[in-house]
């Protein structure tokens, strides 16, 4: 794959102006690319999440940390300069089995280092047992969007305080706090940020490089403007759900189910968790339920009469599991 760079002239961007790098890249180039950045501050939120339910915001506002919605699935994280942030675009349809190869990669790129390293779970990176690198996904026209983090170090006090987990995710984990799961690179290698950076570079890319030009950087800005806009910060709400209903699955992630009724039909539904996509929910599988008696088994003929695999839309999820979940 081939390397990105930026020119010399545009350092220091803002955590969205990457995201919209990555969208640019997989819409305007063929091949596959990879690139590294860091950014102050920044709270990342997945796509499907509640900013008010996942993020202590007040302390994020005191302490100068951005907020931001991306368009993967999964979970917030912390960025900050010491936490190396990965890019990977490349092409391809069976988005599980690339992102897969992906995290399985990253870590062999640590093991090279002599690190007990491994992928595990649904999308993170261990060393010794402990989270050194998250990762989630997205696919678009053909296109796929991998990024990650790649903590190096980071401030454990912000990271705590910034994002607020569900209590349900951790218990189920048998863990007490954040900080018990997680661990840094810098704890193992006898190598600073900018060497660590330089040997990911080489390990991961083995077709030379390329520099975007003032021309990409202006379209990647345009693109960089519709994540600040206030309805996709937002994200999309029933204003006043009938019914409600969250649950967590092992592997798959927390998933909330917000509901509303006319006549005893779904008339709206919309999906909030840290689940990982394969394809946006709201495409075919929330569309087929408006209408559906509110019924668990008529929203599983509903499925069935539409050929909905869950399972192909959020990774691992079971079309069982889910008419539990909402019904």
């Amino acid at each position: 794959m081939k390397y990105v760079n930026l020119p010399e002239k545009f350092p220091g961007q803002r955590l969205a102006f990457y995201l919209a790098m990555e969208e640019y890249l997989a819409h305007n180039m063929q091949g596959e690319f990879f690139f590294m950045w860091q950014v102050q501050p920044t709270v990342i939120c997945g796509r499907n999440q509640d900013i008010a339910k996942e993020v202590n915001q007040t302390f994020c506002e005191d302490h100068n940390i951005e907020v931001v919605r991306r368009k993967s699935g999964g979970g917030c994280v912390y960025a900050n300069p010491g936490n190396i942030m990965f890019s990977y675009i490349t092409s391809g349809s069976n988005v599980q089995d690339i992102f897969a190869k992906y995290t399985a990669s990253v870590a062999k790129m640590l093991r090279s280092l002599g690190l007990d390293a491994e992928a595990s779970g649904r999308n993170d990176v261990l060393i010794e047992g402990k989270k050194v690198s998250g990762n989630a996904f997205y696919h678009l026209h053909g296109r796929n969007i991998i990024h990650g983090t790649m903590l190096y170090d980071t401030n454990y006090a912000h990271l705590l305080q910034a994002i607020t987990p569900q209590k349900s995710k951790l218990q189920s984990k048998q863990v007490k706090s954040v900080e018990s799961r997680v661990t840094t690179l810098s704890q193992y290698i006898d190598m600073g940020i900018d060497a660590f950076m330089s040997y990911a570079r080489n390990y991961m890319c083995d077709e030379g490089d390329i520099t975007l030009t003032d021309n990409d950087i202006s379209q990647i800005k345009e693109i960089e403007d519709t994540y600040y806009l206030p309805e996709w910060l937002a994200g999309k709400k029933i204003k006043n759900p009938y019914l409600e209903f969250s649950a967590y699955f092992e592997g798959i992630g927390s998933v909330m189910a917000s509901i509303a009724l006319d006549n005893g039909k779904i008339s709206d539904i919309e999906l909030e968790g840290d689940y990982l996509e394969l394809q946006s929910p709201n495409d075919k599988l929330l569309p087929c339920l408006v209408g559906v008696e509110y019924d668990s088994d008529a929203i599983s003929a509903a499925l069935a009469n539409n050929n909905i695999d869950v399972s192909e839309i959020i990774a691992k999820m079971s079309n069982e599991n889910f008419v539990k979940l909402i019904s």
